[in-house]
């Protein structure tokens, strides 16, 4: 004899609606999960780094995380990465940084730095236009084939944007 199985209750189908909403109300805070992941409640360190240290110790440094001991919210550990002799310069003005991020999250979350060196690529300057590479013959032949001359500008545009980049782009 065989006994019927019992059915689960159905739960009811989620409720959708036809109104548009916000891609922030869809997506959870990813950046703010990757920021947590390494110790910023707050991106505003990082984002503000250049403010924080000034332009000439930012093009060399950047923030890497911020450590608390466990179960307390203050005399954190900032760990950022320099490049080249710049640790020594940077160690020296450390009361200065810290001070500087405190005031900024508002509360003493860092105690101290922690410096470690690394290869840091200085940023591209603001308003400086990269020179174009010269275009190959082939590529020149190519364009030249192209009756129409909006699309002929915009792929010749193109090439040269990719003849003045440095490979593929890099995701850190």
């Amino acid at each position: 004899m065989e006994t019927p199985m019992a059915k689960k209750p159905e739960s009811p189908p989620p409720e959708r609606s036809r109104r548009p909403r916000r891609v922030a109300d869809l997506v959870p805070a990813i950046g703010g999960q990757a920021f947590r992941r390494f110790g910023f409640t707050q991106s505003v360190v990082v984002a503000r780094w250049a403010e924080i240290v000034g332009d000439r110790y930012a093009r060399h440094s950047r923030p890497e995380s911020l450590t608390m001991p466990r179960g307390k919210k203050d005399g954190g550990i900032l760990k950022v990465a320099v490049s080249g002799a710049l640790a020594p310069m940077l160690a020296h003005v450390e009361p200065q940084v810290i001070e500087r991020v405190n005031r900024l999250l508002g509360y003493n979350a860092v105690a101290r730095m922690q410096l470690r060196q690394a290869d840091i690529d200085p940023p591209a300057r603001r308003g400086a236009v990269p020179v174009p590479a010269e275009l190959s013959d082939e590529t020149r032949s190519t364009l030249r084939d192209i009756a129409d001359p909006d699309l002929r500008a915009s792929l010749q545009s193109l090439a040269e944007a990719l003849s003045t980049s440095r490979g593929p782009p890099i995701v850190r």
